[in-house]
C-alpha cells in the first residue's frame, strides 16, 4: 500500500557554488526507484552553501522508522556528509472513507 511521504533535508558545504545540482543528483541516485519529487532552495551565507530540500510523493515505506533505514542503506557517503538535519512524515493511506472505520 502506498503512503504519503514528506521529507525535508539541509544540506551545507563549504561554499564552490552548484551545490543544487550535486544535491539533485545524489537524491536522483537515492530515490530512483521512488515516486517522489522534491524542491531545492540553494542559498550561500558567509562561505557555507546551503540546499534545503522538499521531497514528497508516494512511497511503499509504511512508517518514519522504514524511510529512514532505506536512507541509510542507500544513500551515498557525500549524502551523509551534506546532512546537518531532516525532518519526515510518512502517512499511510488507509483503506475505506475513514468516517466509521467499518470499510
Amino acid at each position: 500500500m502506498n503512503s504519503e511521504t514528506y521529507l525535508d533535508f539541509c544540506f551545507i558545504k563549504e561554499a564552490s557554488g552548484n551545490f543544487a545540482t550535486e544535491i539533485d543528483k545524489l537524491l536522483s541516485d537515492l530515490f530512483k526507484d521512488v515516486r517522489l519529487n522534491w524542491y531545492l532552495d540553494e542559498k550561500s551565507i558567509d562561505g557555507v552553501d546551503i540546499v534545503v530540500a522538499e521531497v514528497k510523493g508516494m512511497s511503499r515505506w509504511e512508517s518514519e522508522e522504514e524511510t529512514i533505514e532505506f536512507i541509510e542503506n542507500h544513500a551515498k557517503d557525500t549524502f551523509w556528509k551534506y546532512l546537518q538535519g531532516y525532518q519526515m512524515n510518512v502517512y499511510m493511506a488507509k483503506r475505506g472513507c475513514n468516517t466509521c472505520g467499518t470499510n
